[in-house]
């Protein structure tokens, strides 16, 4: 296969996994994004800009996690390699459980679609089979690529997704620490069994949180229980926590977001802004302590390709 272009845009957002019960598998794109620009040289030399978020912290060469996605996709379609220029505008918080890394993944997958001759050869299907090989699960990777909220699983025969209604009147809410936390960090303090009680109850919870975010989002607060991971992540993530603690406390419906630290309120709209305002006002204070409050909308589109200026 050849390449029909030799640079492209890639807009993809920022996501947010697990919502509560469905760990591993349910997931929320967010209105906030990535901009990638990808150029193909005709010379082997990689070229990494990144402003914003990673910026001088993130490889800039061949081990860019952009870079590596668009390899990966131009061999799985046979499509010949080049030299890189990658300029990435960065508004994902790297290390905070929103998202960031599938992100990369998925703008690097659709560069690859963007420029190849036959792009259907990338459909979403094989993107998100590819973006799960290289991320180990589909939760964030699913919404990045189909926006709004979808389910997303693994068999023997490849990776499915469903996507799911999300009601007009879920406000999702990002509270953003300064801290992060490596999603290996988050992973490894959770055991290897958990009790059957557990199980049932998460299994119970994650079916509800379906009609939550879709017909009932007055269900959300007992829709977005956990019983699987949260808890044991309270030790390597207190102060998210004691925060969703706090929120949900006050009625809200909060989650730890993906691996965290980040936690996500999924409010409910209001005439003045949402139901998490005020107790998110009252849970910091009068000062946010280096904490980011970040009404978000929900992304509906996933991932957007378009030409290279």
């Amino acid at each position: 296969m050849r390449l029909r272009a030799d640079r492209v845009r890639v807009r993809v957002p920022a996501t947010s996994a697990n919502l509560g019960p469905g760990f591993d598998a349910l997931g929320l794109a967010l209105g906030l994004h990535d901009d990638v620009e990808v150029r193909a040289l005709g010379s082997p030399e990689v070229v990494v800009e990144v402003t914003g978020e990673g910026a001088g912290e993130v490889p800039d060469d061949e081990r860019h996690l952009v870079v590596q996605a668009l390899r990966t996709a131009l061999d799985h379609v046979g499509a010949p390699q080049s030299g890189v220029h990658l300029v990435c505008h960065n508004r994902i918080p790297h290390g905070r459980g929103l998202g960031s890394s599938a992100a990369a993944v998925v703008a690097g997958i659709a560069a690859a679609r963007g420029l190849v001759s036959e792009p259907e050869a990338l459909s979403d299907d094989v993107a998100l089979a590819l973006a799960t090989q290289m991320e180990g699960h589909p939760d964030n990777a699913a919404p990045a690529i189909h926006g709004g909220a979808t389910v997303a699983w693994s068999t023997a025969a490849g990776v499915g997704v469903a996507p799911l209604a999300v009601h007009p009147d879920v406000a999702p809410v990002a509270i953003v620490p300064a801290n992060r936390l490596s999603t290996s960090s988050a992973r490894g303090v959770l055991p290897s069994t958990v009790p059957h009680a557990d199980a049932a109850f998460q299994a119970g919870r994650a079916a509800l949180l379906v009609e939550a975010l879709g017909r009932r989002p007055d269900l959300l607060l007992d829709a977005t229980a956990d019983r699987l991971h949260q808890e044991y992540r309270r030790r390597v993530m207190p102060h998210s926590l004691a925060l969703v603690d706090a929120l949900r406390a006050a009625g809200v419906a909060a989650v730890v977001s993906g691996a965290g630290p980040t936690v996500l309120a999924l409010a409910r709209r209001t005439a003045h802004g949402t139901d998490a305002d005020a107790a998110i006002a009252t849970a910091f204070g009068p000062t946010l302590g280096g904490w980011r409050v970040l009404p978000l909308p929900v992304d509906t589109e996933g991932v957007r390709v378009t030409p290279g200026g």
